[in-house]
């Protein structure tokens, strides 16, 4: 892609509010799933397992990978829920902008509007992608994301 149509492309999502909803949900979403995930895993083997990663099963290792994931799922869409509610008012016409788009969707519902029905898609679809990750690293010999050392 050469600069000029690079430039184009970039104008079109500015100019047409879509750029930075998706930032503004994209980023959040990412860095809260991805610190929740580690944080689950570090819970379930203190409070849960007490033990550490050595002396669980790879089974056991892979049942912490799938709980940490779908809590950091659940986490993920708390955070996003505002952004993608905003995101879809602006994309169906609803709002010109987003002050706008807050005020028609309201303070309450712009935090709770479809969010079991998001929260129940979103937590299988992140469980299965670190349950795949961890798979292929189990089968590769290597450890799974669930190498999370407790302190003594």
């Amino acid at each position: 892609m050469d600069f000029q149509k690079f430039i184009q492309l970039k104008d079109s999502l500015v100019s047409t509010g879509d750029f930075f909803p998706l930032w503004g949900r994209n980023l959040p979403i990412s860095m809260t799933m991805f610190s929740s995930f580690e944080h689950s895993v570090d819970l379930i083997n203190k409070k849960i397992f007490k033990k550490r990663k050595e002396g669980c099963s790879r089974v056991q290792q892979l049942g912490v990978t799938c709980f940490a994931a779908y809590a950091a799922g659940a986490v993920g869409t708390l955070v996003s829920n505002p952004a993608d509610n905003i995101g879809s008012s602006l994309y169906n016409k609803k709002a010109e902008n987003v002050i706008q788009a807050v005020k028609k969707i309201g303070l309450f519902n712009l935090f709770t509007r479809s969010l079991p029905v998001r929260i129940t898609i979103v937590g299988p679809v992140i469980t299965m992608q670190w349950l795949f990750y961890d798979i292929i690293k189990v089968l590769a010999g290597l450890t799974p994301a669930t190498n999370v050392m407790l302190k003594t």
